[in-house]
C-alpha cells in the first residue's frame, strides 16, 4: 500500500470579490436550545474570515482517506497558507519525494520529523536525510459537506 500518495487539486484564493452572507451573530448552540432569533442582520465575508494572506493562500480538495479518523475525508476543501511557519502538531500539506501528502507534523526532540496519518491503515512517514521534503503549506481551515445523502439505510 502506498503510504503517502494523494492527489490535491489546488486553486488560488480569489479575494478580489466580496460576498457578504447573513449569519446568526448570537451563535448556534450545540447544547441546550435557546430561543431562535427572529431575524439575522449581521453579515460575514468568508474571504475576510478565512484568508489572512491572499497572495499565499490556496484552496485544495482532499482525495484519499489517510486523515479520516480526524474527520477529514474525500472532497473536503482545505484552506492552506504557505506563509505560515509550520509548528509541531500542525496539519500540513507536505511534498515528499515529489508527491503531495496531507498529514500532522510531529517534530521529535532528537530533530527528526514524522508525518502522522489519522487512519490506522497508514503508517507514519519518517523524514530522513535522504528524503526530498518540504512543508508546502499549513492548513488553517477545513470545509466539509455535512448533508447526508438521501436514500441511506441509517435510521434516526
Amino acid at each position: 500500500m502506498d503510504t503517502y500518495r494523494v492527489t490535491l487539486y489546488i486553486y488560488n484564493a480569489d479575494t478580489a470579490t466580496e460576498l457578504p452572507l447573513f449569519y446568526a451573530d448570537g451563535g448556534i448552540r450545540a447544547g441546550f436550545p435557546s430561543p431562535a432569533q427572529d431575524y439575522v442582520t449581521e453579515t460575514i465575508d468568508l474571504n475576510r474570515e478565512l484568508v489572512r494572506h491572499p497572495a499565499s493562500t490556496f484552496y485544495a480538495r482532499v482525495v484519499g482517506d489517510s486523515m479520516a479518523d480526524e474527520g477529514i475525508t474525500e472532497n473536503d476543501i482545505l484552506v492552506i497558507d504557505k506563509s505560515e511557519e509550520p509548528e509541531h502538531g500542525d496539519l500540513a500539506v507536505c511534498c515528499v519525494d515529489g508527491e503531495f501528502t496531507l498529514k500532522r507534523l510531529r517534530f521529535v526532540s532528537d530533530g527528526r520529523i514524522m508525518l502522522m496519518p489519522s487512519n490506522r491503515r497508514y503508517r507514519p512517514i519518517e523524514i530522513t536525510p535522504d528524503t526530498d521534503f518540504m512543508v508546502w503549506g499549513v492548513v488553517l481551515y477545513t470545509i466539509k459537506a455535512n448533508r447526508r445523502r438521501r436514500g441511506g439505510d441509517v435510521q434516526w
